[in-house]
């Protein structure tokens, strides 16, 4: 296992803290990238999914320094995303969630709390799904266990992401993402900032892996864990974003059905809560809820 750190990004000032990134190599994968907050001594451990389009910096900028509180942190770029792992097979969700149990195996980690948003919402499933041993908790934000014709589409439309690859695999190879496009996606709490964080988060956007992003929406499209998800026996939080046009709410609530005893948190944000400065206190408030039992 090699591990290095990376000085990748300076501080905005006036900014949230955004924790420097380091490679880690996970065995018989391929290399990865995860940012850290040490958190206090003994801490639980909250492991930050983040969605399609995002990267872990950019999904989670807001919640490191609430999360780190009462949590150790950690955020990884999902594959094709930011720094994340590259291959040349299909992007599938399951082996984003195996990356992640990789993750902590290498990191010596037994248990985390699992936080989801929007995509990182399935991997988060798929991880209790195919690797419950490692799960203390579940928090998904944003998110369903599946995503019907129409929000699909809605998805799409959000994220940008028929515009940014070609009809093949093999053009989606050599397709790069356009930067121009996507800067008009950056949340405007994110562009509002000063100019060393609006680099950098067209910076962190330009990273991606045009065709395994592409992939990406589409195994997020299709997945759909309603077979399974009852069985969830972990304590789990729900915040359900009200004003949400990509993951209507009661799309959201789809989750609820499947995890009754869940707790349910409701608020009148849209897709791109994670960019706002209430989102980090809200999260960190349904990790304790979590971590709580």
């Amino acid at each position: 296992m090699s591990v290095a750190t990376e000085e990748t990004e300076p501080e905005a000032v006036g900014g949230p803290p955004i924790p420097l990134g380091r490679r880690v190599e996970l065995p018989g994968r391929g290399t990865t990238f995860v940012r850290e907050v040490a958190g206090p001594p003994g801490a639980p451990v909250v492991l930050l999914l983040h969605g399609l389009i995002a990267s872990g910096g950019l999904n989670w900028f807001q919640a490191f320094a609430p999360l780190s509180k009462d949590f150790r942190v950690l955020a990884i770029d999902h594959r094709g995303h930011g720094r994340g792992l590259r291959s040349w097979k299909r992007f599938r969700l399951a082996d984003c969630a195996d990356d992640a149990a990789a993750l902590l195996d290498v990191l010596g980690i037994d248990q985390a709390i699992l936080v989801g948003y929007s995509m990182g919402g399935p991997i988060a499933q798929l991880i209790w799904h195919r690797h419950p041993e490692k799960v203390a908790g579940l928090v998904f934000c944003a998110t369903s266990n599946r995503f019907v014709p129409g929000v699909r589409e809605r998805l799409a439309f959000v994220t940008a992401v028929s515009a940014i690859a070609g009809s093949t695999r093999a053009g989606q190879f050599v397709t790069r993402v356009p930067l121009k496009p996507l800067q008009k996606r950056i949340p405007k709490a994110v562009r509002a900032r000063p100019d060393s964080l609006r680099r950098w988060a067209s910076a962190e956007m330009r990273r991606h892996d045009a065709r395994m992003v592409t992939e990406a929406l589409a195994a997020t499209s299709n997945f759909d864990s309603r077979r399974w998800l009852h069985q969830v026996d972990v304590p789990t939080a729900i915040m359900v974003t009200t004003g949400d046009h990509a993951v209507p709410p009661q799309e959201q609530l789809r989750l609820l059905l499947a995890i009754p005893q869940a707790s349910v948190e409701q608020f009148d944000e849209g897709h791109t809560w994670c960019a706002k400065a209430s989102f980090g206190p809200a999260v960190a408030a349904a990790c304790r809820t979590v971590a709580n039992g």
